[in-house]
């Protein structure tokens, strides 16, 4: 059987005809047999797609062909096209939703006004030579219980449309003098982010490029970062080496876990926290008055 991979991408440009790209994309992907979730707005693409390594090779290949996205570039990960229940596509007003769709500007080389790229080797340079660097979670609040950079500030968001409301009460203010790197699972969160905080006043925003994804294949669990990566697939989590540290506990027992389940209540849509003897427990993945799973 010939191995499987998914792949993570986006790319902030003009798209004038949204519709027509995702018919294209659609009879791409089927052909190929390829599972996972596209999102198509005038802003750009994002998506995350599983399927067999060669298959994925020739919808990157066939992709990069499209003009617009010539300069796209692909993160591989480990998982398969069985992670994702179906190959979904949709147009949307936003390929990230902020909730501030006419606040963005995207011209050909991508999102106007937004936060310096830095790799994860100068992330670690800024560090070292900045005693001052925060560390600005652009994700929902519940992934980062399960794995955050060091010491990093993470806004109690459940989605991003959140942010803006979180920035604009002036709760961050006092960090606007400080150098700050955004992350998120792959860096599009932090393309929306960074432009939303210069223009409310922080003066030094970066962000990691190819987002936390690329900082563990590079430094896995020997740099700055602490625990499990959560993902919006059937995989949940992942871990970067056998040596990644567990930061959270589980609701039911209190024991160290890094697995998120669904709520076994139809009517719920939180995950819970659950450890390895507590999650088989169908008891336990039901919510009760002491469920204090993070809604998704």
């Amino acid at each position: 059987m010939e191995p499987q991979k998914v792949i993570l991408f986006y790319r902030f440009t003009p798209i004038a005809d949204p519709d027509a790209v995702l018919l294209w994309q659609r009879t791409l992907c089927e052909g190929l047999a390829l599972k996972g979730r596209i999102l198509i707005s005038h802003q750009g693409i994002n998506g995350t797609l599983g399927g067999a390594m060669g298959s994925l090779k020739r919808y990157v290949r066939a992709t990069r062909e499209y003009p617009n996205f010539k300069g796209i570039d692909f993160a591989w990960s480990d998982g398969t096209g069985e992670d994702f229940p179906r190959l979904r596509l949709r147009v949307r007003d936003e390929i990230v939703s902020f909730g501030a769709p006419g606040e963005l500007v995207v011209d050909d080389h991508g999102v106007v006004g937004g936060g310096a790229h830095l790799t994860p080797q100068q992330v670690h340079q800024l560090v070292e030579e900045r005693g001052d660097v925060v560390f600005f979670d652009a994700r929902n609040a519940f992934e980062a219980r399960i794995g955050r950079f060091r010491d990093a500030v993470v806004p109690d968001v459940q989605t991003t449309r959140e942010f803006v409301g979180q920035l604009d009460s002036g709760r961050y203010d006092h960090l606007k003098q400080r150098p700050i790197v955004t992350y998120c699972t792959g860096g599009i969160r932090c393309e929306v982010l960074t432009a939303v905080m210069k223009r409310r006043g922080f003066r030094e925003v970066y962000q990691l490029q190819g987002g936390i994804v690329s900082y563990g294949e590079e430094f896995a669990d020997e740099g700055l970062w602490e625990g499990s990566l959560y993902l919006f697939d059937a995989r949940m989590n992942h871990e970067f080496s056998e040596r990644a540290k567990v930061i959270a506990t589980c609701e039911r027992c209190g024991d160290a876990t890094s697995r998120y389940y669904n709520c076994a209540n139809l009517d719920c849509r939180r995950l819970i926290l659950l450890c390895g003897v507590c999650g088989p427990n169908n008891v336990s993945t039901h919510c009760d008055v002491s469920h204090a799973g993070a809604a998704r």
